[in-house]
């Protein structure tokens, strides 16, 4: 996703309108503010089709239907093919959707109601059906409405947020538009990244209609966009005289029968992401594999729990998951590793080991060693308890819930990947891409997490930085490679560059 935008914090419908009022309450009137959001549209829309054969609007009621008309009224003022596509009869328009309305029909734009209009066949469609306020599913009439623009093939540029999009979650009771461009007004929406906003929103621009910066003490947003730029300071360049025991050491335990490629690439990932010592303890019949891909990681073979326990008193953190399987081996290996006190890192079937309380009560979760997961939203489910769409219906709250009930720090991944501790600033992932749809992609972050945090990172810092870098990783291993083709191994050798 391209994201044209200074701002870093990412807010909440009720947050905006917060922002909105104190703008307002400084001075801005609130059609001026309307006028703005307009033009600032109009803009962009000259800006990326000069010459559009016609411009489609689609309108509603509400201040999101206003700012639609006023950028009718803008093209036609510039004498541009316009018409105006209503869903609300204009005796229903009141406040500035209303002055709005009349601005546009004084410029000689045409209407004409949903009902009535023919689907638009040419030129681009501006969605300014439904705004920020929306909760649950569009009605009738507005559904019917976005399936007719996202049918169309036009390029499609929402005002604010695609029309049925929820702009706290990301997620859809129902349908709504894609749109190739989205112009958010004064601050970034926390579900325009995540979740379906990560697939809806196209292109993303924010303008921030001029409000003064004071108008922002109003809101307290808890969600953030994480900047590599800003999080690669966490790596401290290395003393001219370090040695390898400065930086850790990480072991990797996974790799049960017919799963040893996962463990591999755990561990070949640490090593990458500057680990000083990187160890696997897996099942022994896939030692010669590791061996001869990775001659630098210390390969041990494992047949039980109490086999695993000695080697448990080198490390300095534990990357527990990759291949690990279900079965008792598997419990064992996770068993020791609960039991060591070290930091953990937890993926794929460890994650799914733990929410069957079959290794670690649910009593005990509060009282443990610092741990990392890393689900996906249908191991996230496991460990709620809950569904799959439970989870994605609210990211953000599930990624909290996560955090607080394992007393961890947790990796939501998914597009828009979410970043969380028990307490502080949620982080949103806004780098990756669809590639990264493949499998073997968790146990390359894994391994990441794994080095961040034996060179003494913290695991909320470890988990925001190593979540981004895997994503920065995935996007130049695209440009290079293309997403269809792309797979997980690809991301190892950018990794050097990233670090």
């Amino acid at each position: 996703m391209k994201i044209t935008a200074d701002s870093s914090y990412l807010y909440t419908a009720a947050d905006t309108y917060a922002l909105d009022a104190a703008a307002i309450a400084g001075g801005i009137p609130s059609i001026q503010l309307m006028k703005r959001a307009g033009r600032a549209a109009f803009d962009l829309l000259q800006e990326r089709f000069p010459a559009p054969e016609l411009i489609n609007i689609y309108c509603g009621a509400g201040k999101n239907g206003g700012d639609g008309y006023v950028l009718a009224a803008l093209a036609a003022q510039r004498l541009l093919p316009v018409q105006v596509i209503q869903l609300a009869a204009p005796e229903r328009l009141t406040g500035e959707a209303r002055q709005a309305y009349e601005f546009a029909l004084q410029e000689g734009v045409k209407m004409q109601s949903f009902a009535h209009a023919i689907a638009p066949s040419a030129g681009v469609i501006v969605d300014a059906l439904l705004g920020i306020g929306l909760r649950g599913a569009p009605s009738e009439e507005y559904a019917a409405a976005i399936n007719q623009i996202n049918q169309s093939g036009l390029p499609v540029l929402a005002l604010d947020i695609p029309s049925g999009l929820n702009a706290d979650t990301g997620a859809t009771a129902g349908v709504a538009v894609s749109a190739s461009l989205t112009i958010s007004f004064i601050a970034l929406k926390r579900g325009l990244l995540t979740g379906r906003g990560a697939a809806l929103v196209g292109e993303l621009v924010l303008a921030n209609l001029e409000v003064p910066e004071s108008t922002y003490d109003h809101a307290q947003p808890d969600v953030e966009r994480l900047h590599l730029s800003s999080l690669s300071a966490l790596l401290a360049p290395r003393a001219a005289d370090a040695h390898k025991g400065d930086f850790g050491h990480v072991m990797v335990i996974g790799g049960d029968t017919g799963y040893g490629g996962a463990a591999l690439m755990a561990a070949e990932s640490a090593a990458r992401s500057g680990a000083g010592l990187v160890s696997v303890a897996t099942r022994p019949e896939h030692i010669p594999a590791i061996l001869s891909r990775r001659p630098e990681v210390m390969a041990c073979g494992v047949v039980s729990g109490q086999e695993l326990e000695p080697l448990l008193a080198r490390p300095t953190v534990l990357v527990v998951g990759p291949g690990l399987g279900r079965s008792p081996w598997s419990e064992q290996m996770l068993q020791q590793a609960v039991k060591s006190g070290l930091p953990l890192v937890l993926d794929a079937d460890a994650l799914n080991i733990l929410a069957e309380g079959r290794v670690v009560p649910a009593a005990g979760h509060q009282q443990h060693s610092p741990w990392l997961l890393t689900p996906h939203p249908a191991e996230a489910a496991r460990l709620l308890g809950i569904t799959t769409a439970e989870v994605q219906s609210d990211r953000f709250a599930a990624v909290r819930a996560l955090a607080s009930r394992y007393n961890a720090s947790v990796i939501l991944k998914g597009a828009g990947s979410l970043v969380a501790s028990v307490d502080g600033v949620i982080g949103v992932v806004t780098d990756g891409n669809p590639g990264m749809a493949t499998g073997g992609m968790g146990d390359v972050l894994s391994g990441i997490l794994g080095a961040l945090v034996a060179q003494s990172l913290s695991l909320p810092d470890a988990a925001r930085l190593g979540a981004v870098i895997h994503a920065c990783a995935a996007d130049l291993a695209a440009d290079d490679l293309g997403q269809r083709s792309l797979l997980a191994t690809d991301l190892i050798p950018y990794l050097g560059q990233l670090l």
